[in-house]
């Protein structure tokens, strides 16, 4: 999928993973319970900067911070923008 936004020197946009929706028991977790995903597909990168290229590419799915990025609606989308040091691992 291309996304129509370029990100900024060493920002990743994510689109997050859906959150689960019921547990490995079978119980149902109510939309108030459930706890923001921390995984998801990088869907766009910057150029890096100039003495530090992006490790990330799109297409790549990845670990994040619970509280990493600022939240973005785009298209009827959410994604997160972040900073790639934010990303805590590649899967």
């Amino acid at each position: 999928m291309a996304l129509n936004i370029k990100p900024l020197s060493d920002r990743v946009i994510v689109e997050p993973a859906a959150a689960e929706t019921q547990t490995a028991s079978w119980i149902i977790i109510p939309d108030t319970a459930k706890e923001k995903p921390q995984k998801g597909v990088v869907v766009a990168v910057g150029n890096g900067k100039k003495d530090q290229p992006l490790t990330v590419k799109v297409g790549y799915t990845v670990l994040y911070g619970k509280y990493a990025g600022t939240d973005l609606k785009f298209d009827g989308k959410d994604y997160l923008i972040m900073r790639e040091d934010d990303i805590l691992a590649i899967i």
